[in-house]
């Protein structure tokens, strides 16, 4: 019997989205430029992909482990990962790599965009690999509902996260194009994406620790990182 929804299209379109997201990233700095050299922006671009791969990794064994327990072990084998992992990993490596480096401008911008797109294609892939990829909702009676193969309807969440992100992108590309704060454009794409994450998954059916799941209390950390550290910059900014 014919099924949409197949666990193998996964990795395709995760490869999808990194090659999408790149494009568009390509396509923005030529059209916008970049403050940075190529070679601070290579540092850059090396640290967040290590810091997102590690923080993808690390939350993605956290999360894992209500089910199958905490094997540190396993971080350098293939098995689950989490886009809030990636997105907190990538952001805070970058930070590091700039104080290391002495960069003092803020670098994010040109990801903004990109990044919306990128996991919105990548989203597509969770949508049809169905119930193995574990990103699925809670059962619904709601006419939209989606079978995933059990005989529930549950909250396409991919979905409802795939609108968000377009819609999050539309606003991100047009506040691009006027006069912007430097580094705005990606904190608030970072801010906007945790805040829909700790919202949305509320429709998701993971173990919760205190009334939420481990991704929502990421969330939380990572929009208080995110807060101190605007408050440290608008303070520096002061004084200066």
């Amino acid at each position: 019997m014919f099924t949409l929804f197949h666990p193998e299209l996964h990795p395709l379109f995760e490869t999808l989205a990194y090659a999408g997201g790149y494009a568009i990233y390509r396509r923005e700095r030529s059209t916008q430029g970049d403050p940075l050299p190529d070679d601070r922006r290579w540092l850059i671009i090396a640290a967040a992909a290590v810091g997102a791969l590690l923080g993808a990794r690390i939350l993605g064994l956290i999360e894992q482990a209500p089910h199958s327990g905490l094997h540190w072990s396993d971080l350098l084998l293939p098995g689950g990962k989490t886009i809030v992992g990636g997105l907190l990993g990538g952001w805070f490596a970058v930070e590091i790599a700039k104080a290391v480096a002495g960069i003092k401008s803020r670098s994010g911008d040109l990801f903004a965009v990109p990044l919306c797109l990128g996991i919105a294609i990548g989203r597509i892939g969770c949508f049809l690999a169905g119930l193995p990829d574990d990103t699925c909702g809670t059962p619904t009676s709601l006419p939209w509902g989606v079978n995933f193969g059990d005989g529930i309807r549950r909250h396409p969440t991919q979905l409802y996260e795939i609108v968000f992100l377009l819609a999050l992108a539309w606003f991100l590309w047009r506040w691009g194009q006027r006069p912007h704060p430097s580094g705005i454009l990606f904190r608030a794409f970072l801010a906007a994406y945790l805040a829909w994450r700790l919202a949305i998954d509320f429709l998701k059916p993971q173990p919760h620790i205190a009334g939420m799941n481990v991704i929502q209390w990421a969330c939380i950390a990572g929009l208080i990182a995110l807060a101190l550290s605007e408050l440290r910059s608008t303070r520096e900014v002061a004084h200066a």
